[in-house]
């Protein structure tokens, strides 16, 4: 979600204001516009916050960190990630000396350019709070993955731990039999959050005080069964965190007796034009949900990014959303063998609407599901952490104009040579593209993907699992890292003195 730092601009201002002969360029008397463009800096802090992994005694979760080397950025700076609290142990109050102690988090990150792994097993790791700065923070990433052996939401859970907000969707939870979803919220600052969550379902809003005026205590994180929040069993749900006071991070976990289960991340903004990105090429059904948080209807139009070129999926050229009101369309089989993508666009009147699609991998009793949710672009820069030899798909979708991107393998975790391959992206297609793989890979790697020209790119990563028996599979969108901050350029003007 937003993760622009703005320390930046806030030290800029405080500077003109202290000595008076700083100011912004502004058009002269002549009405020539002499503003200098902004610069662009990395950002100096970069926060996330990863949930808890699982409440299986099975999970064995992997923690991968990486930060992309940043031209021009502080050379000095560290990055750490320590252990939240449960939101029970932060309302105690005092605590022993032995309580008081932080456990180790299992990974400690590293200098830019050097992914760095560790792991842990069962059901007792915490959430993790992490925070970098100067040479660490910009781009930095924390991918978080665990497979479950069995059970509920057996299968591959992954998510990219996310920066600190105050308002996040989430279309594609649910409240029906067989599915047992949670909202994490964690809370990385020194004074409590308080929160709001909201529930939509195919009637609307579901009625709830539960979810109203939620407290989540500060360095603390809780898990919220949604179906404690209201008894109403609903397919296709739509959560909806939004923050009163303070921020924090927000994930949701979906897990399916049948069809195991994984982590459904924030969608990007309500906006009128959508990009769901890297719909798996084998994926056996594939079910579209969505919310238009505003007082108006919306009417899209249904296109998918195909190989060839943007195609109309047979019977679901269009569909409508009800204000208010979350959507489920079943596309089935919809990719039919090659890679895709969702592109939704208004056949009439732009309305704001959020979106994700639930996959569905598998038949019979080795089904996985996983989500992507609407994603923003790929911007400057965007990466990923822990790909694995054999076991990643890069899927790259232009739904506009072609484009060019560079596409870079970090070495490995415990070994290896850094690799770089350039693609270029028809208008109106999405690509699954053989990315590269460092030279010599002992470990895992990291992908950073860079727009090099032409439209707006959008990405996705699919990570499937050891598991040969069932086709356990996680996805992860690629939108910009926020690396790089907008800084208005500033010019001395002794005129100030005189006024």
């Amino acid at each position: 979600m937003k993760r622009t730092t703005l320390s930046l601009i806030a030290c800029a201002t405080a500077l003109a204001a202290v000595t008076g002969f700083a100011a912004v360029s502004a058009p002269d008397g002549s009405g020539t516009d002499t503003a200098a463009p902004a610069a662009r800096l990395p950002v100096e802090r970069t926060s996330l916050l990863c949930p808890a992994p699982s409440t299986s005694d099975l999970a064995e979760t992997a923690y991968t960190s990486f930060t992309p080397v940043t031209k021009g950025a502080d050379e000095k700076g560290d990055a750490e990630l320590a252990t939240a609290e449960t939101a029970e142990e932060g309302g105690k109050g005092e605590k022993d000396d032995k309580d008081e102690k932080k456990e180790k988090p299992v990974v400690q990150p590293k200098a830019p350019g050097t992914p760095v792994a560790g792991k842990t097993t069962g059901a007792d790791a915490p959430a993790l709070i992490g925070t970098a700065e100067g040479g660490t923070a910009p781009g930095w990433t924390v991918q978080q993955t665990t497979e479950v052996a069995a059970g509920t939401g057996r299968g591959l859970q992954g998510v990219n731990c996310t920066a600190p907000d105050t308002e996040f969707w989430f279309p594609g939870a649910s409240t029906a039999t067989g599915r047992t979803d949670y909202v994490h919220l964690t809370n990385p600052d020194d004074s409590a959050a308080v929160v709001d969550i909201e529930l939509y379902g195919k009637d609307g809003a579901l009625k709830s005080t539960v979810g109203e005026g939620v407290t989540v205590p500060p360095h603390t994180s809780e898990s919220l069964l949604l179906s404690t929040l209201s008894e109403v069993k609903e397919t296709d749900l739509t959560v909806h965190v939004g923050v009163r006071s303070g921020r924090l991070g927000a994930a949701v976990q979906a897990l399916d007796d049948k069809t195991g289960g994984d982590w459904l991340t924030a969608a990007a903004d309500p906006a009128s034009e959508l990009v769901l990105p890297g719909i798996p090429k084998d994926a056996t059904a594939v079910r579209l949900v969505l919310f238009t948080p505003g007082g108006t209807d919306a009417d899209l139009k249904v296109r998918l990014a195909s190989p060839s070129g943007l195609i109309t999926p047979a019977g679901h050229e269009t569909v409508h959303v009800k204000a208010g009101m979350t959507t489920g369309v079943d596309l089935g089989e919809v990719t039919r063998g090659e890679a895709g993508s969702l592109v939704l666009t208004p056949t009439d009147g732009a309305v704001p609407v959020v979106a994700a699609v639930r996959v569905v991998r598998g038949k019979g009793d080795e089904q996985e599901s996983a989500f992507v949710p609407a994603s923003d672009p790929v911007g400057a820069r965007a990466t990923v952490a822990d790909n694995r030899a054999k076991s990643t798909t890069l899927a790259l979708s232009a739904p506009g104009e072609a484009a060019q991107v560079k596409v870079t393998a970090s070495a490995g975790t415990e070994g290896g040579t850094p690799a770089t391959k350039t693609y270029t992206i028809k208008a109106g297609t999405t690509q699954n593209v053989d990315a590269p793989v460092p030279a010599g890979l002992k470990g895992s790697y990291a992908l950073t993907v860079e727009t090099v020209s032409g439209g707006p790119v959008h990405a996705s990563r699919t990570l499937t699992g050891s598991d040969d028996d069932v086709a356990a599979f996680t996805v992860q969108t690629l939108p910009d890292d926020r690396g790089m901050v907008s800084v208005p350029n500033a010019d001395e003007d002794l005129s100030v003195l005189q006024k």
